[in-house]
Parts: structure tokens; sequence; C-alpha cells
């Protein structure tokens, strides 16, 4: 009852306006100009040949060296090495056997001691039971959209002519400079600007003496002195350790000195306590007045009265109202294709399925491979028998 008092609600208070339809600007229909089109620029009208001279090339050409030779594809590393056996290292892991034991576990957990099971109570729902009740007259699916709706016939699209290609009467001038003044001179060498290296060579015998040999002089140079070191003689007799200060003082009896700070001996009094002091009787309150901020006079007075807003934006700009801008966009129809629809893919009619190869690692001996050794971790290394494609199988 309630909906439909909202529904008589809205019902009465719903005004129809009058809707204005867009214009639709009809599309004018194309006509091709008359005449022929000039290609003609003021580049080629105003363009001058000159003669260009051939540009001298100073790379020299290139000269591939070739030997007859057959080159031996072996290396140093292949022909010399020799293969050693490893030793397999036997593992220091102790050999720990688990034995299940034969007598069945009977041992009752402490949730299993202390667990009672009870009953589950459903928790109280607070949620109002719903009071609404479905209406028996039938919905009425119409809507505004479908009664005002009119289906109105589309014009024909506008189809634009194609142009026909007019191919240009005038020869493609496709020579270059470097076609026209290109000649495959075969110019000399290149000069080496490092000096040769010449080695000099002498037959006659290396005399070892040299001028520091035949000038030296050599000079008498006296020892430094050593002097020695005296032998350490112990004093005769026995050393007195007795002093002046030891021998002549005399020991005095002291008595401990004696506190100058008074015995506290709280009294308690019920006399008013005299709390006046010197300097409470003798001081004097003095008015302080606050120090003026030492600032600046300003120079600019300060403008008064209100403030003038107004800027020449404001005082010449006219509002104008906006037009909305036509769109031209046909109305967009989907029309439904009788024909079948070829899902058919070059894809699908090309693909062929290819064996999924096994890895020869798999195997427990590969085919093709011949077996190496096996390193500390216990891999497996293989090596294949073809020598083109030599290369490691690690297990």
């Amino acid at each position: 009852e309630r909906s439909k008092a909202l529904l008589q609600s809205c019902l009465s208070d719903y005004l129809p306006y009058d809707t204005v339809r867009r214009p639709f600007r009809v599309q004018e229909e194309y006509k091709p100009k008359t005449g022929e089109r000039e290609l003609g620029t003021t580049y080629q009208k105003d363009y001058n040949a000159h003669k260009i001279q051939p540009v001298t090339l100073v790379r020299p050409l290139e000269r591939k060296h070739t030997m007859g030779g057959k080159l031996d594809t072996i290396p140093t590393y292949q022909d010399d090495y020799r293969s050693w056996e490893v030793q397999r290292r036997e593992p220091s892991k102790v050999d720990h056997i688990y034995h299940p034991p034969t007598e069945k576990f009977g041992n009752p957990t402490t949730f299993q001691d202390d667990f009672a099971p009870r009953e589950l109570n459903p928790r109280q729902s607070y949620k109002p039971p719903c009071m609404a009740r479905l209406s028996d007259v039938p919905f009425d699916s119409t809507t505004s959209h479908r009664t005002s709706y009119i289906a109105h016939q589309l014009a024909p699209k506008f189809v634009k002519l194609k142009e026909e290609y007019r191919p240009n009467n005038q020869p493609f001038e496709d020579l270059t400079t470097h076609r026209s003044d290109f000649k495959g001179l075969a110019g000399p060498l290149a000069k080496s600007c490092k000096p040769e290296k010449a080695k000099v060579i002498s037959n006659a015998h290396f005399n070892g003496v040299t001028e520091f040999q035949d000038h030296f002089q050599p000079w008498l140079v006296s020892l430094p002195e050593v002097r020695k070191t005296k032998e350490y003689i112990p004093p005769p007799g026995s050393m007195d350790f007795n002093s002046t200060s030891h021998l002549d003082y005399v020991k005095h009896e002291i008595s401990p000195a004696v506190p100058i700070r008074p015995i506290s001996n709280p009294r308690i009094t019920n006399a008013p306590f005299q709390g006046n002091t010197t300097m409470k009787e003798d001081f004097k309150a003095w008015d302080i007045c606050q120090q003026e901020i030492i600032k600046k006079q300003q120079e600019i007075p300060k403008p008064t009265g209100k403030f003038y807003d107004l800027t020449t934006f404001k005082s010449h700009y006219i509002p104008h109202q906006i037009i909305p801008a036509q769109s031209f966009k046909p109305v967009q129809v989907i029309l439904p294709n009788p024909a079948h629809f070829q899902d058919e893919t070059m894809y699908r009619t090309e693909y062929t399925p290819k064996k999924q190869e096994m890895c020869p690692a798999n195997y427990p001996s590969p085919p093709g491979y011949v077996y190496v050794n096996t390193d500390c971790h216990g891999h497996k290394f293989f090596r294949q028998l073809t020598p083109e494609f030599s290369f490691k199988l690690i297990v």
C-alpha cells in the first residue's frame, strides 16, 4: 500500500514537457572540380641546375687477403687435455635406520582429558520480521520510452566516389650525383707514418769498463770509534734505609675532632612563626612600565577608504550566450546479419600438432651420450657423441 501511495504521488506531481527536436543538417552532395590540376611548384620554376664536380674518394679500396690453406679447428686444449679419474668421496653421514615402535600409542592428551562436549546454542537473531506483502496485480512493464518512441526510417548514407588515379606525364628522374659522377678508380694504398724499426748490431766485443770505473778515486775513510761500556761493580757493605724523618719523628696521641654542628633537638611550641625578614620590611615594589617597540615609521601612508576592485576586463566584458555545436554523427543502428559467422582462421586450418620430445635426462642411460664422471654432490656428467655439437649433460 505504501508503494502504491508513492507511485500515485509521483504520477500526480509529474508534468510533461514539450520536447523540441534538434534540427538535422542535410549533407551536401560532393561535386568534383573540373579541369586539370597544376602540379608545378615555385621550387621547380626558380631552381637553377649547377654543374657539380666529382667527389674524390679518400677511403682506399678494401682488399681481402685470403689464404688457400685448410683451417685446423682442433684447439690446443682439446688436443692436450687428458681426462683424470676422479674418485668419488664417501659420504660421512651416519646411517640411521628408523624402526617404528611395535606397541600401540595409548597415552591420551590433555585436550582429550579436559574437553567436555557441549550443545551448540544458536545466537538469537535481532533482525525484524519481514512484513512486506507481495502485490497480486500483474507487473506493468510499459514505459514512457516504449509508448512514445517512433521508429523513423533512416536516409541512405552518402557515399563519396573514389577519384581515378592520374599518373604524371613527366618521366621520373632517378639519376643521382653519386651514380653520374662516381668512377671506381683504384688509388694507391695509404703510406704508414710509423718509422721502420732498425736494429743496431755491432760485432765488436763489449768492454765492461765504464766512465765511473775509470774516474773513481777511492778515499781512505777512518772507522767509527766504538765506546766500551764499563763493568758494574756493586758497592761493598749493606745499605742503610733509615732517614732523618724516620729517626726524628715523635708520635703524639691525638684526640678526635669535636663536631661544630649543634645537636638537633626539635622542640614543639605553640607560638606563631615569625617570618618577617629585613628583605620583606625594606623592599619597595616599583611600578614597571613596558618598553615601547622601537619600530621605524612607515614612509608610505596607508590607503583609506574602500578598495576599488573593478578591472578593465570586468568593465569591458560582455557575456554572450553559448550555442552548442551541432553533432553530425549518424545514429548507430545495428542490423542483424542473417549470414552464418565463419570463425575458421589460418591458424586453425594450418596448425599441425607436434610430438613432445622427452628430455634425455629422464633416461637412466641417455641415448647418444657417454658417461664421463660423477661429482661430490651426486650429479652425473655425460658427453654427446657427435663432435659438432659437444656439450655436457648434467643429471
